[in-house]
């Protein structure tokens, strides 16, 4: 380990900052750590270009924390995020980095949560803040000081921002704090409006470019499922009967997933948990320390609860939800092939998600396998080889120590041997199905979703089977009080769920409990909004674009 932590330690960084680096599994700086770190600590403006899952959160709050004045309890850096989530995320990061920095305190500011204990962490001495542009200027209509003492200010995905319309906000903010700050901007590209801003509020600025990872860990296995969205619980609880493996994270998108998915396995007898950001920090350590020891076999996780997670013992990777982009995916199955081991990673796949899976294998440069989800014989055959397995040990002495035991059993029954013996595994299988047909009766099994117009048999498809496709094609049933709304943007816009998130909370001023769920298809979305105040909130967002087009939500009429 000496030779790692050098790689660190030779970036010039506390050694308390390297100590926590390497305690969340870092094990040398990446790519865009080596080459911004040293920019950054030598008080140089920067423009970094580099993709999500480069590792540039660290890139930029190593240097950062090192620079921090923990003596003085005032605002000292900034950085701005273009959704609630990154700023959770990079929040969570400069935490788990300053674990052994006493005094150094992070506030994340955002849209959707009270505004005063935002403003009260600030006030009382928040030294690094992490905070959404919209909600950033709301706080500084309040107290147009409140960011007066911010020597260094990061852009976090900055063409991200300016696609949510956020310039207007960044142009506020940047007037609210000093000039002589030093200012770090981290883009995935650098359109000229990108290059807009740097000029004008960047000085001289050194240039770090870095190229994504086209390449995922070769050890790792990797297969994909087509499944429709209600048979993912029952998928993943086939795959567990025959797959073999030692300790398990499965993804799923939001924390109530985590904890339904986690009961169904708990329910089956598998030892399971969830892992989500509701979760308290000493709870989840639990979690982890039952996880590498044995005593906990499968977490059930988000994406952000599962940062930094590092558990050599996973053997295999459950993507139950389709992660958000392909950095997402890499970063999850890397839980799993670790220090020289073989890893296993399963996508599941509904038919809307086609397209993200094309997306992962182009940037991954690697092809996903298709899988088939187990038939009954399959299940069967996993079940005898377990109980065989389970059994085995107890063999060699079990006639010695219950031989006698068994002969008496056998005459107070009046039974035969193999009667008494049948009765025993029965009891012991706890009424697991172990025959063909008890297996084949027990659940029908979740089919595999194979698309029609794949296999040329659209034009044989009789009425009734139309009707089913459009069946599976309808909106889901809409919670009380709300309403679907419909924009033209889609999938080929570029456009993600996380997109129009951020721009409805930003653009519309709501609580994120007031949206419902958003549906991303190829060329138009649906968002579920509050019935109450439906026009009043629409000609809020009239005006608001992403992805450089108009949002232009109307209400959406179901036939």
């Amino acid at each position: 380990m000496t030779q790692e932590t050098g790689g660190f330690a030779a970036l010039d960084l506390h050694p308390n900052i390297v100590a926590a680096v390497l305690a969340t599994g870092y094990e040398e700086p990446s790519a865009i750590q080596q080459q911004s770190i040293p920019i950054i600590l030598a008080g140089h403006d920067m423009i970094g270009q580099a993709q999500t899952g480069t590792g540039k959160t660290a890139a930029f709050a190593l240097p950062i924390l090192n620079k921090i004045d923990v003596s003085k309890r005032e605002p000292q850096a900034l950085i701005l995020a273009p959704t609630r989530e990154l700023a959770l995320q990079v929040a969570t990061a400069f935490e788990t980095y300053a674990k052994q920095m006493p005094g150094v305190n992070v506030v994340a500011v955002y849209g959707g949560a009270p505004m005063g204990p935002q403003l009260r962490a600030i006030r009382n001495g928040a030294q690094i803040v992490v905070a959404t542009p919209g909600r950033l200027c709301d706080h500084l209509r309040r107290d147009e000081k409140v960011l007066s003492t911010v020597q260094y200010l990061v852009l976090d995905e900055a063409d991200e921002m300016l696609k949510l319309g956020f310039m207007d906000d960044l142009e506020v903010i940047f007037d609210a704090i000093p000039a002589t700050r030093q200012t770090v901007l981290f883009s995935a590209t650098l359109p000229s409006s990108i290059r807009s801003i740097a000029e004008r509020h960047l000085r001289e600025p050194k240039h770090v470019k870095i190229q994504s990872k086209t390449q995922t860990v070769t050890a790792i296995e990797q297969a994909h499922l087509m499944v429709h969205a209600d048979q993912k619980i029952p998928a993943v609880l086939r795959l567990l009967e025959v797959e073999e493996f030692d300790a398990l994270i499965a993804f799923v998108r939001t924390k109530q997933a985590t904890l339904d998915l986690a009961a169904a396995l708990e329910a089956k007898g598998y030892k399971a948990a969830a892992l989500n950001g509701d979760i308290a920090q000493n709870q989840r350590e639990r979690v982890i320390d039952s996880l590498k020891d044995g005593r906990l076999d499968i977490v059930v996780a988000t994406d952000v609860a599962a940062r930094g997670l590092d558990v050599p013992r996973i053997t295999h990777v459950f993507n139950v939800d389709m992660p958000y982009d392909p950095e997402s995916y890499v970063h999850r199955i890397g839980r799993t092939g670790r220090a020289g081991r073989d890893g296993r990673a399963l996508l599941l796949v509904t038919p809307r998600e086609r397209r993200m899976l094309q997306v992962i294998e182009r940037v991954t440069g690697q092809k996903v396998a298709e899988a088939r989800l187990p038939g009954p014989q399959a299940v069967l055959d996993a079940r005898i080889k377990k109980l065989t397995a389970s059994l085995a040990p107890l063999v060699a002495e079990a006639e010695a120590t219950h031989g006698e035991l068994f002969d008496r059993l056998t005459a107070d029954l009046g039974c035969s041997a193999r009667a008494l013996s049948a009765a025993l595994l029965r009891k012991a299988t706890n009424g697991q199905s172990l025959d063909l047909a008890a297996v084949e009766r027990e659940q029908p099994l979740v089919p595999t979703y194979t698309p029609r117009e794949r296999t040329g048999e659209r034009s044989d498809r009789g009425e009734r089977s139309e009707r089913g496709d459009r069946e599976r094609r309808a909106p889901m049933p809409l919670a009380e009080g709300r309403v679907r709304c419909r924009t033209a943007l889609g999938a080929r816009d570029g456009i993600a769920a996380k997109n129009l998130l951020g721009a409805i909370l930003n653009e519309g001023g709501l609580a994120r409990d007031a949206i419902g769920r958003i549906q991303v298809r190829d060329s138009f979305s649906l968002v579920e909004l509050p019935e109450e105040g439906l026009e009043r909130l629409l000609s809020k967002l009239k005006d608001t674009r992403v992805a450089g087009k108009q949002l232009k939500l109307r209400r959406y009429r179901e036939d």
